[in-house]
């Protein structure tokens, strides 16, 4: 018998990868600061590497409708390494390791067997964000 139970859409985030540890994460952004403006324009990304958040840093990214993601900046397919903290590439992440471009919209990249770590967002208002696991 088969027993189906409803859930939201951030109780099914899957982070299980062999090559990402778990850091706990609680981020608090303010949109109105400088540095997190380009999150007021839809398909904008951006990087947030304070040196507690993530294991690489993270990136959050603006999908529209007032969706926002956030994903670990550690290159999901890698062991951690020097190469392995990727950067920004329009709607993209791209591994320097391998050169795998991962979509923000998705986390996915083809033909990788692992997504980008994500991690929950809640808007707490009009100008706050929240990022955790």
């Amino acid at each position: 018998m088969f027993l189906s139970l409803g859930c939201s859409k951030e109780d099914r985030i899957n982070n299980n990868n062999p090559f990402l540890p778990n850091f706990p994460v609680d981020l608090t952004i303010n949109l109105n600061l400088p540095e997190y403006s380009n999150l007021q324009f839809v398909s904008n990304a951006i990087f947030i590497d304070n040196g507690i958040s993530g294991i690489r840093g993270i990136f959050v990214f603006n999908a529209g409708s007032n969706n926002y993601l956030a994903f670990d900046a550690a290159c999901p397919n890698q062991a951690l390494s020097n190469c392995s903290t990727m950067t920004i590439n329009g709607i993209k992440a791209v591994c320097a390791c391998d050169g795998a471009e991962y979509s923000f919209f998705s986390g996915q990249a083809p033909g990788k067997q692992y997504p980008m770590k994500q991690y929950r967002v809640q808007q707490i208002n009009s100008t706050t964000l929240k990022v955790f696991n």
